[in-house]
């Protein structure tokens, strides 16, 4: 963690879970080669490269809530259609560089952060109507995502060549 602003426990510890979830996923698709994280083992259409490529979307989102609302997370938009999908054009070494880089630039944001901050979510059918949310809350379920989604590239990966990350 390397941002400027001094760190509460609380920030510390928050950062320090999401660092140890990533770095399960991370270590999920350890040596593999473009074409095996580009594979869809299983009855899903997920696949390692783009389970990576996710989580970093998810996160820069996240991020941009923390720091402005609904409406600067909402100032990107997604790509729904492959933003689960590893690309032809992308390697697995530049979603994990792409990747890092990310979560450098959320250490460095959320270290200049009041967790108690809160806005209102974005309108979706998957969050409640009027509903706000902390940068506390917003970190929280950052870290579940991202370790809900180190369990599925665990299954993949344990489909793919039998690889487990634990056990």
């Amino acid at each position: 963690m390397t941002g400027t602003a001094q760190l509460t426990t609380e920030q510390t510890d928050l950062l320090t879970t999401l660092a140890k979830h990533r770095g399960f996923l991370r270590f999920t698709v350890a040596g593999l080669t473009d074409e095996q994280a580009r594979e869809t083992p299983t009855a899903s259409a997920l696949s390692l490269g783009g389970l990576i490529k996710h989580v970093r979307d998810m996160e820069e989102g996240w991020m941009r809530f923390a720091v402005g609302g609904a409406e600067l997370m909402e100032s990107v938009q997604g790509d729904w259609v492959n933003g689960f999908r590893m690309l032809p054009d992308e390697t697995l070494e530049g979603l994990l560089a792409a990747y890092e880089e990310t979560a450098r630039k959320t250490e460095e944001l959320v270290a200049g952060l009041d967790l108690d901050t809160s806005h209102p979510l974005p309108v979706a059918p998957w969050f409640e109507a009027g509903a706000s949310w902390t940068v506390r809350r917003a970190l929280l379920h950052l870290i579940a995502e991202t370790s809900q989604h180190a369990g599925h590239a665990d299954i993949l990966r344990e489909t793919l060549d039998g690889q487990k990350t634990m056990g």
